[in-house]
């Protein structure tokens, strides 16, 4: 399927799937004429893609667990290990914005 036709079934705009393919997250075949052609395959994978970005997860470390995540036969313990530190990292991010609601929120009623 063509660039387009993977665009329309996922939801992600063709910019997004040109990022994730530089990103190395993504492969397709090159056509006459440069053009990308995705497999049947690459529908389930952007989906993906899409989630682990969603949950907080940045490129590099979508392509550190991407093997691991789309193929349950080569999961080990690591994966598990990747994904709870991820999962401390945004715990910790959310620390630190509802300290700084906090002070935000004290300035407001102050100067009120």
């Amino acid at each position: 399927m063509r660039i387009g036709d993977l665009s329309a079934a996922t939801g992600a705009s063709a910019r997004s799937l040109r990022y994730y393919e530089d990103q190395g997250l993504l492969k397709s075949l090159r056509g006459t004429g440069g053009q990308r052609h995705y497999p049947e395959a690459a529908i389930d994978r952007v989906t993906l893609i899409k989630s682990l970005l969603a949950a907080g997860l940045s490129t590099a470390t979508i392509r550190d667990v991407l093997p691991c995540v789309a193929d349950e036969s080569i999961r080990t313990p690591w994966l598990a290990d990747r994904l709870t530190g991820e999962l401390h990292r945004i715990e910790s991010q959310m620390a630190d914005l509802r300290r700084t609601h906090d002070i935000l929120a004290g300035l407001v009623e102050r100067y009120r």
